[in-house]
């Protein structure tokens, strides 16, 4: 079995309620984005701009590790961490360019995101999976784009 299967099946195994799953929908994209966000708000060697900060280093290693699990994932992933990278950096510029302002909300929905994750858990009756392995923290998104993917036919 392939490696993206084994870990999309350990991560499926604790994410069997529909309640559960339905709490990772939006909990999930809306902790990628304010890490995101967050990390956007780190000052950086130089003036901030899409790839000058450390959101773009972030996703720079984390596109590697889904390189390792499939192309298709890449892609997926490249996609997505772009439009969050985009959507960081027009938060920031309408905040009046204040990475303070910007850390504040990133860490609220970051925080409020996390209670949904753990009430999504409480509910499930099981850990969340990155308490086992920390990669599970980048497998859960993967394992959102594998539904997208095969309701759209495209195989990872």
């Amino acid at each position: 079995m392939r490696l993206v299967d084994q870990l999309l099946e350990e991560y499926g195994s604790s994410h069997q309620n529909a309640t559960n799953k339905l709490i990772h929908w939006f909990c999930v994209p809306a902790i990628m984005f304010s890490l995101i966000a967050l990390l956007f708000a780190i000052p950086f060697f130089t003036d901030r701009s899409l790839m000058a900060n450390w959101a773009f280093i972030f996703l720079l290693g984390a596109w590697m590790y889904y390189a390792r699990l499939s192309m298709a994932m890449l892609i997926g992933f490249m996609l997505i961490g772009s439009i969050f990278l985009w959507g960081a950096a027009s938060v920031y510029l309408s905040l009046g360019a204040d990475a303070g302002k910007l850390a504040i909300v990133a860490f609220l929905i970051f925080a409020i995101a996390w209670v949904g994750q753990f009430i999504g858990h409480k509910i499930e009756g099981k850990k969340p999976s990155f308490l086992k392995d920390v990669q599970f923290l980048l497998v859960g998104p993967a394992w959102l784009l594998s539904f997208i993917f095969r309701k759209m036919g495209i195989k990872y």
